[in-house]
């Protein structure tokens, strides 16, 4: 009796065992199985749309395939970057909305653009706002820079850093040196009220056109003149169809790197950064090639016969007095103390550099 039951607790002792080896392995396969899981997830890779406007010649797109190269860089790989040029991805709202939805994931769009969906970038069109470019980044990369862009973030998109086409000039085929100049021409305006106004306080009428029937509505003679920066006067052959590029300087036309917050907020913290950090450090860099690009352009237009007034300190003050009312209009009509808050900064920012 005694020698069964020792048996039957060996039996037992031997079934208990095995069951927990078999056990044992069977979770450290589980294990395995999400170890390995886990590691395809953190190696998968992830493709992310980034679109603009320009041409590829242009140091918008320069930018963008130093964007695709420090974050593919950064990242390690797991974030690939495709590069839509030339409205690929659609028109500004079109991008836009796109942004907003997770659609797309990156875009550069014009501040001018966009003033219908966030009307305090307007304050980019007000003529003769900045001095000089070195006051505008000054103001764009300080807080009051930060306190524009965080006017995106209601529409689910988040703006990073301001970049530039640079000032805008006149083109017409004839001097536009006085408001007298501007009477009874029509000019060729994007969908902005403000800029509308600042035609309108010179005497002049505004038709609004898309940017890619401008050519052919200067060379049909349906609008007499435009504004646009070198960058586009020049890429666009503008030159070709107007007999007179005016340097006026007179309103500063800002591009806006933007991430689409659907997509963003899915990032984890230390990739956000580095997003935040290429976005923001490239701006200085693509500011810089356009400045570099703009002397080409005026060598090219010289060369193709345009004439090219360069108007004076005085006559740029006699315009910037006759376009007061576009300021008044963003006072009364978009947001009053953003444009005492920029007039507060510009002054300090020039007093400082005095």
């Amino acid at each position: 009796m005694r020698g069964i039951q020792v048996l039957n607790r060996s039996f037992w002792s031997v079934i208990i065992f095995t069951s927990i080896v078999v056990a044992f392995v069977a979770c450290s396969g589980n294990m395995n199985e999400d170890s390995s899981s886990n590691k395809d997830t953190d190696d998968e890779q992830i493709i992310i749309k980034y679109g603009h406007g320009f041409m590829t010649e242009t140091p918008h797109h320069q930018a963008a395939e130093r964007f695709k190269e420090r974050i593919e860089t950064r990242t390690d790989g797991q974030i690939i970057v495709e590069i839509y040029p030339a409205d690929q991805l659609g028109v500004v709202h079109q991008q836009f909305e796109q942004l907003k939805s997770g659609e797309q994931e990156v875009a550069l769009l014009p501040a001018a653009r966009l003033s219908e969906i966030v009307p305090e970038l307007q304050l980019f069109d007000l003529p003769y706002l900045f001095p000089d470019r070195e006051t505008a980044y000054e103001l764009m990369d300080g807080d009051f820079g930060q306190e524009l862009l965080e006017f995106l973030e209601k529409e689910n998109v988040r703006g990073i850093a301001f970049y530039e086409d640079g000032f805008k000039q006149f083109t017409s085929n004839h001097a536009l040196k006085t408001p007298e100049d501007f009477h009874g021409l029509n000019f060729r305006t994007m969908e902005s009220e403000i800029i509308m106004e600042q035609f309108r306080s010179l005497g002049a009428d505004s038709t609004q056109i898309d940017i890619g029937d401008l050519y052919v509505s200067l060379e049909n003679k349906a609008v007499d003149g435009q504004e646009n920066p070198l960058v586009t006067i020049t890429n666009m052959k503008l030159y070709d169809v107007q007999d007179v590029v005016t340097i006026s300087d007179h309103g500063y036309l800002g591009h806006v790197l933007m991430y689409s917050n659907e997509w963003f907020m899915t990032l984890p913290e230390d990739m956000q950064r580095k997003f935040i950090e290429v976005g923001q450090d490239l701006a200085n860099w693509q500011r810089k090639q356009v400045q570099e690009e703009e002397r080409y352009y005026m060598e090219v237009i010289e060369k193709s016969g345009t004439e090219i007034v360069k108007l004076t300190e005085e006559q740029k003050d006699v315009l910037k007095e006759a376009t007061s009312e576009a300021h008044e209009m963003y006072r009364s009509e978009v947001n009053e103390v953003i444009l005492e808050k920029a007039y507060e900064e510009i002054e300090q920012i020039i007093l400082l550099k005095n």
